[in-house]
């Protein structure tokens, strides 16, 4: 398959404007995602606290490769909105994601579970030379849960 750009991105998911984080889409399969990003390094990104962009904002990356994933192969509730019921992080191996020394994101999310109801991604963030950022995984519900 071949890749997808920011503006197909930002109209397959609910992020909008600064808040689309993904620059494009590599590739994809039933499984998962592959998708890149540069947006880390722009001083604008809405993420950004004191001028610095803290490594656990990678999460919010991983769950929007997710939510593309979604939209593009149909998990769970493809064109339903989601909301996030649990994030872990089980790698942490930077501090800040705004590291220029990165380079451009390799972000990968993984289809674990899929179910009308709700689905589990796990994701990693790689930098250009390969290197593990961040690694977690995100539960994420449809609807809204009865009162």
């Amino acid at each position: 398959m071949s890749g997808i750009g920011r503006d197909m991105i930002a109209a397959l998911i609910p992020h909008a404007g600064g808040m689309c984080l993904l620059d494009r889409a590599l590739s994809w399969s039933p499984q998962g995602l592959q998708a890149a990003s540069l947006s880390h390094l722009n001083p604008h990104n809405p993420l950004r606290r004191d001028g610095r962009l803290g490594i656990v904002c990678g999460a919010e990356y991983g769950l929007q490769a997710a939510a593309l994933h979604g939209a593009l192969v149909g998990a769970g509730g493809a064109g339903r909105r989601g909301y996030v019921a649990s994030l872990s992080l089980s790698r942490i191996e930077a501090v800040r994601l705004d590291d220029p020394s990165f380079g451009l994101l390799n972000i990968q999310a993984m289809l674990e579970f899929d179910d009308p109801r709700g689905t589990i991604y796990g994701f990693t963030l790689h930098a250009a030379d390969g290197r593990l950022l961040l690694e977690g995984r995100g539960s994420i519900m449809f609807g809204l849960p009865a009162a």
